[in-house]
């Protein structure tokens, strides 16, 4: 039976991954008292003692609790921004590749994707792979999120008695264009060019949709909506975590696809759409899902050689 601890596990995510393992037999979780949860000498202490220690923590954080691993087998998963692209740490999206997938299984330091980055480079990783979008396509992508994402202050904010206004709006944000996902949207998909990125906080509390939208006589061959649909179901055929939904699907929610659907769900959707000259390609899903504690635990699994989907909802 493996040792897990959670350094951090009283914030959203870490409390989403403590959830997914109820049940388990095949763990033993080690839980720091709550009075001693920054305390830094016992945080050392329980990091060593485990085989695998989730990071749910701020970037400088979770840079501190790196440091602070003595034990050569203690095996890392940092769900927070701070390694996703360092040299040596294997990036937890093992759908994009047999590379991938087999750096996570044997790798002892394992960087979860940001939310909005996994719904990019979702799209974008295999496009760019199969030829059709040239790496200097100067990508545009915008995405919509549910509150939760924003961390436990924005959830307080939103979910108070009394709150401004805007907050019923949708709000855009990021407008300096320095979103702290790009960087990994960029590196790991190979772009020439950080993407133009537009994201949106909602009032709802989980899941979001990402999507890109291309001009299809900028791509290779100007590929028709059709084509392209095939191949993302051809590139993620047999990955339980990915569904590469019917051509013309968006038809049966009238052309619309909400951004809280996929809310408590593992997975992640893939729809592509639009016309012979412009296309979209959207993803969507859980934020605090595939988009943060869902894929923590799935690189757990693939760490255990177990079942992928164990102990989370597909």
């Amino acid at each position: 039976m493996k040792k897990v601890f959670i350094d951090g596990s009283e914030g959203t995510t870490g409390l989403r991954i403590f959830e997914r393992f109820e049940g388990r037999d095949d763990i033993e979780i080690l839980k720091i008292p709550s009075e001693l949860r920054k305390d830094p000498a016992e945080i050392r202490k329980y990091i060593n003692a485990s085989d695998i220690t989730f990071l749910c923590l701020p970037d400088a954080a979770a840079r501190e609790a790196v440091a602070m691993v003595e034990n050569d087998s203690t095996i890392l998963i940092d769900t927070s921004t701070a390694h996703r692209t360092e040299p040596g740490w294997a990036y937890g999206c093992p759908e994009l590749s047999r590379a991938h997938r087999k750096a996570i299984q044997t790798g002892k330091r394992i960087a979860v994707p940001g939310c909005y980055a996994t719904g990019f480079i979702t799209i974008a990783y295999p496009m760019i792979a199969q030829g059709i979008l040239p790496k200097d396509y100067p990508v545009a992508a915008f995405a919509m999120s549910g509150y939760s994402g924003a961390g436990k202050k924005a959830i307080a904010v939103y979910e108070a008695g009394e709150r401004d206004r805007e907050l019923d709006a949708p709000r855009e944000y990021a407008l300096n264009q320095n979103h702290k996902h790009l960087k990994e949207m960029q590196q790991i998909t190979g772009l020439e060019k950080a993407p133009l990125f537009s994201p949106l906080i909602c009032d709802y509390y989980s899941g979001m949709v990402v999507t890109l939208q291309f001009y299809t006589d900028l791509l290779k061959d100007k590929p028709t909506p059709e084509k392209v649909h095939a191949m993302f179901a051809k590139y993620y055929e047999g990955e339980p975590f990915i569904r590469v939904m019917p051509f013309g699907k968006e038809a049966d929610y009238n052309g619309f696809l909400a951004g809280n659907t996929c809310s408590g769900w593992d997975g992640i959707e893939i729809y592509v759409t639009g016309n012979e000259d412009r296309m979209l390609v959207s993803t969507r899903f859980d934020n605090l899902g595939k988009g943060a504690s869902g894929a923590a635990v799935q690189c757990l699994n693939i760490i255990l050689g177990c079942d992928e989907g164990k102990g989370l909802v597909l």
